[in-house]
Order: C-alpha cells, then sequence, then structure tokens
C-alpha cells in the first residue's frame, strides 16, 4: 500500500519505530552485566575522591581561570566559579544517586538508556564521547604551555613556536579561526596524550596509584600559590568588578559565558561514575567520591579565582599558563613559578589520564549495548583493559591536542557536560516514578524536584547564552551521531535486535553476560509480568535472541504503551510481533 495514505500497516510500522526510540534497557539487566564484569575491582573510596580530584583540579585552575576573565567575565569570573559550582553541585547529587543505583561505567549514558530510551542513550553517549574526548586534548595543550614555561624559568630552555603551538587561533571578538603565523603542531600535547593512552592500557591499578600521587602534589601547589602570591593582592585589580559590556564579553551576560566556559573545570566529578565497575563497593563509595571531589575543589577553584585577578590585570591573563605568567609581575617569585609549573605539570597529567579513562569506558559499554562494533566491548586478556577504546581515543585526543587551540577544545567540552548534566537530573525524576523502590546507597535531599528540576533549568539557559559557533559545533557533532545511529546503533542495538547476536557473538566480549543465562532474563522480567501474566521457562530454552528478547524492550509509563498491570513497561514482543505478521524495521 502507499505509505502516504495512512493505512493501518503505516501507522504501525511508524508507531513501531517510535517504540524502538525510546525503548528502555531493564534496569536488571543492567546490574547483572555489571555484577558480571570481569574488571577488576580495586579502587576504594579514597581512590574514587583522588580519581575526581585528579580530573577536576586541572585546566580549570591552570588554564581556564585566566581565559574566562580576560574573555568574558573580567574579576567577576569568581562569580563564574560560583553559579558554576552551584549548579555542578545540584547535578553532582544527581549524579551520586543514579550511580549508587546504576553503577555501571557507562555514566550519563547508561543512566539514559534506563530512563529515557534508546534514542536519547545515543545521544548522550555521543556527546561523552565528545566531553571526554575533546575535554583531553585541551587539558593537553595546557600540559604543553606549562611545559615550555617550566623549562624557560628552571634551565633557560626556550622551545620554538613552531613545535608548542596550535597553527590556528580562535578570535573571540569576530567569532571565527585566524591563522596562527609561525606556529605548525603542538608536539608536546601530542606526546603527553599518548603517554596516558599508553599507561592506560597497562591496567587501572597502576593508573590509580599514579594518579593518587600526582593528586597530593598538585594540592601542595595550588595551596602554595593560593598563600604564597596573596601577599601580591592588589584590591585596584578588582575594579570594576564586573566591567562594563564590550561587544561579546563582560557584563551580565559575560558573567555566563565564563560560566560556561569554566563548566569545563567541573567536569571530572562524572569521571568517576564511569569507574563503577572497577570500584570495591560502588553503590556506598560512588557518592562519595562525586560530592566529596567536587566540594573539595569548588572551594580551591575560588580562592585560586580571587587571587589570580588580584595579582594581576584581568586584561593580561589570556594567556595558556596564567598563573605562572601573572606570578612574573611580581618580584622574587621564580621558586614559586617553578612549583606551580610543576604543579601544573604533574596536575594537568592526572586530568588527562583521568578523562582518557572515561571516555573509553563509555565506547566500552556502547559497544557491548550494540551501539558500536564488538572490537571497541573487548577487554584486554591481560590488561583487562578497554584497550580498542583506549588507544582509539588517545591517538584522535593527540590529533587534535596538535592542530587545536585551547579555547575552542574548551568550549566544546563545557556544552557537551552541560547537556549530560540536563539529562542525568531529568533521570533522577523519571526513575523516582518508574523505580520508586529500587536499592540506592544515596537519595537526593528535599525530594525528587527541589534539586534536579533547578540543576537542569540553569544548565540549560547556561547552554542557551553560548557563543553561536560553539552550539553549532554541538549540533553538527549530534547530527553525525544521528547519522551513525541510523546506519549503524539502530540495526545493531543489543535492545531492539536480539535476533542478531548470537552466543558466539557474546562470547566474544570474554565475560559472563547476564544475557547468556535463562535464570537472569527470569530476574530481569520477572516484576514486569508480575501483574498477571507467566512465563514459561521453555520459551528461553534456545537461541540467544529467543533469551533475549522478552526483557529487550520497555518503555516509559508517560507513553502509556504498557500492556502490563504494573505500568511499568512492556517487552519486545509487545512491539515486534513473531513471523509471519513481524514488520521488519
Amino acid at each position: 500500500m502507499d505509505a502516504t495514505t495512512g493505512t493501518p500497516e503505516t501507522v504501525s510500522l511508524w508507531k513501531r519505530i517510535g517504540l524502538r526510540l525510546i525503548a528502555r534497557k531493564p534496569l536488571e539487566v543492567i546490574l547483572q552485566e555489571g555484577n558480571n564484569t570481569q574488571m577488576r575491582r580495586v579502587l576504594g573510596r579514597l581512590d574514587l575522591i583522588a580519581v575526581g580530584i585528579g580530573a577536576i583540579i586541572g585546566t580549570g585552575i591552570f588554564v581556564l581561570t585566566g581565559v574566562a576573565a580576560a574573555e568574558n567575565a573580567g574579576p567577576a569570573v569568581i562569580i563564574s566559579f560560583i553559579i558554576a559550582g552551584i549548579v555542578s553541585g545540584l547535578s553532582a547529587f544527581s549524579y551520586s544517586e543514579l550511580a549508587s543505583m546504576v553503577p555501571i561505567s557507562g555514566s550519563a549514558y547508561t543512566y539514559t538508556y534506563a530512563t529515557m530510551g534508546e534514542f536519547m542513550a545515543w545521544i548522550i553517549g555521543w556527546d561523552l564521547i565528545l566531553e571526554y574526548l575533546v575535554g583531553a586534548a585541551t587539558v593537553a595543550v595546557g600540559w604543553s604551555a606549562y611545559l615550555v614555561s617550566f623549562f624557560k624559568d628552571v634551565f633557560g630552555v626556550e622551545f620554538t613556536k613552531k613545535t608548542t603551538q596550535a597553527p590556528v587561533l580562535w578570535d573571540n571578538d569576530d567569532l571565527a579561526f585566524k591563522v596562527n603565523e609561525g606556529a605548525y603542531i603542538n608536539i608536546p600535547a601530542i606526546f603527553i596524550a599518548l603517554l596516558m593512552t599508553a599507561l592506560l592500557v597497562l591496567g587501572i591499578r597502576q593508573s590509580s596509584w599514579i594518579n593518587k600521587t600526582v593528586v597530593c602534589i598538585k594540592l601542595i601547589v595550588v595551596l602554595l600559590f593560593i598563600f604564597g602570591a596573596c601577599k601580591y593582592v592588589d584590591r585596584k585589580n578588582y575594579h570594576p568588578f564586573v566591567p562594563p559590556r564590550e561587544g561579546n564579553s563582560y557584563g551580565a551576560k559575560g558573567i555566563f559565558k565564563g560560566t560556561q566556559r569554566v563548566f569545563f573545570a567541573y567536569i571530572g566529578f562524572d569521571a568517576v561514575s564511569t569507574a563503577a565497575q572497577e570500584a570495591k563497593n560502588p553503590q556506598k563509595d560512588l557518592p562519595w567520591g562525586i560530592c566529596g571531589s567536587l566540594t573539595i575543589c569548588t572551594v580551591l577553584y575560588i580562592a585560586v579565582s580571587t587571587v589570580l585577578c588580584g595579582i594581576i590585570s584581568y586584561k593580561e591573563l589570556n594567556v595558556a599558563s596564567p598563573l605562572t605568567f601573572a606570578l612574573e609581575f611580581h618580584d622574587n617569585t621564580r621558586w614559586l613559578r617553578i612549583l606551580v609549573e610543576l604543579g601544573a605539570i604533574c596536575g594537568l597529567s592526572s586530568v588527562i589520564l583521568i578523562l582518557l579513562m572515561g571516555q573509553p569506558r563509555i565506547l566500552f559499554t556502547m559497544a557491548r549495548d550494540g551501539m558500536f562494533p564488538k572490537i571497541f566491548g573487548r577487554l584486554h586478556h591481560r590488561f583487562k583493559t578497554p584497550y580498542v577504546p583506549t588507544v582509539m581515543a588517545g591517538v584522535v585526543c593527540a590529533v587534535l591536542a596538535g592542530i587545536l587551540p585551547v579555547d575552542i577544545l574548551g568550549d566544546m567540552t563545557s556544552v557537551g557536560t552541560l547537556l549530560a548534566f540536563i539529562l542525568v537530573n531529568i533521570g533522577v525524576i523519571i526513575m523516582r516514578y518508574t523505580h520508586p523502590d529500587a536499592e540506592r546507597g544515596f537519595r537526593v535531599p528535599l525530594g525528587r524536584f527541589l534539586i534536579p528540576v533547578p540543576g537542569a533549568l540553569i544548565a540549560l539557559v547556561i547552554l542557551v547564552l553560548s557563543d553561536g559557533p560553539t552550539i553549532y559545533r554541538l549540533f553538527i557533532w549530534l547530527a553525525i551521531g544521528v547519522i551513525v545511529y541510523v546506519f549503524y546503533g539502530y540495526r545493531h542495538s543489543r535492545v531492539g535486535n536480539p535476533e542478531r547476536w548470537s552466543e558466539e557473538d557474546l562470547a566474544y566480549f570474554h565475560d559472563a553476560s547476564i544475557m547468556n543465562t535463562e535464570e537472569g532474563i527470569l530476574a530481569a522480567v520477572g516484576k514486569r509480568h508480575s501483574g498477571g501474566s507467566t512465563i514459561d521457562s521453555d520459551k528461553f530454552a534456545g537461541s540467544q535472541d529467543q533469551i533475549y528478547k522478552p526483557a529487550a524492550i520497555g518503555m516509559p509509563e508517560a507513553h502509556h504503551y504498557t500492556s502490563q498491570e504494573n505500568n511499568v513497561g512492556i517487552v519486545a514482543d509487545d512491539i515486534m510481533p513473531s513471523s509471519p505478521k513481524q514488520v521488519h524495521i
């Protein structure tokens, strides 16, 4: 029949496509898959707090503080950090609840899959790939700048601009790229990205030990800067505290644009949730890691930005190493500069390490859901790390760090972070309705709305106030992601296409999966059928598609597609009737 006539067959087809897009992955299945992981659970509470601090304290203090003050907010960058800290705190509560409830490495991707369905999960997963990958590249550029400054102050060696800077710059006034004359490639940034990648392939235990050592070093250095530089503060540098608006900079809007920019500084706490499958007690320790690291780092951010804007005019801070640059204007600061440079080099190294740890684990989780090729979901036989996505992420990060400037990379990461915050806050509200009795190691205080709703709305406002080109780049990236989903993710998803997944396919991952056992599926779907229908265990004896199919797809109650009495969701057979009536999508 003609598809334009609106015949029942056509309507049914589009309805089934719509149902596929909002198909939820059952929470019970997610939890069982996490319990059966072969990743080594070696991270304790202090390790997770160190992971958060390791990712948070870095570019936000050592690089973007100066850029945001010079180009956006002036001394009011202090307010930008406070606003960003408040919004991040609201989202941290939501992350903590979902991480304790769904302790899986996929972070916001997994949370969205369990609450809003497959398509939105793909969108946020694709967004997180951008967030962590470009974020690591941003930090690598800052690391390169401090390395150059360190060699100049300690050894009197000046590296050539040709091999230590990106070949292009971003003009914030014209909102356009410009050629960086005399610069060709940033070799130190490429080097550190590849070095951290190699370390991550070797294993999480070694990476965790190095990260804790580096975190201690940079905490000491940050405190040295705060207390060592405060004697050079001149109150005149705080006036005007909120500079009058000039083009795209300063004024009230500049404060919010500064907030959007420094949001990059807070992405570390959500990286804690990507280590869920390597935590000893994820339901109890993940909330501590998320909230503890964010609290410590927010206090330090505000203190550093206050001192930095007080020792030099904000207009001079548009450099990749603002702390040491500001100290150069004062006498007898050589050793303090050297210590800050050493701390920055160590600190930024740990940030790159954590971000390059998080991105591959999200890609790893998506590959095991069928969203990416299976090769990305396989662990190294010896090191038990997702080595393929780790190597790929490291190489791409190195390329980006070698050719793009820090402000472009930082802005792209910030908008990706804001989008993730919005969906995670919404996810908490949905989970309170769809899984009210599920075990939670942590609950967002003050009810289901008072914290998640403001967290999502403020993040949305800051996202909307971002520069036009930054928003355009985000939508272009998401549009590419939709194309990839249509041509690959939609066709290979384990939730929507269980018949494509054989036992051999699952054996490729080399670990026990809940989907390989009849008992696991019965546990996953038993609650859905508690309203009166029963499950015939003979139905599950056979091929993998028969095993996986009944648990495959659940719909949010809001869509009213449920066929069960408890209105939790529907199963795959409800939207994919068996042959000969099956409609192939």
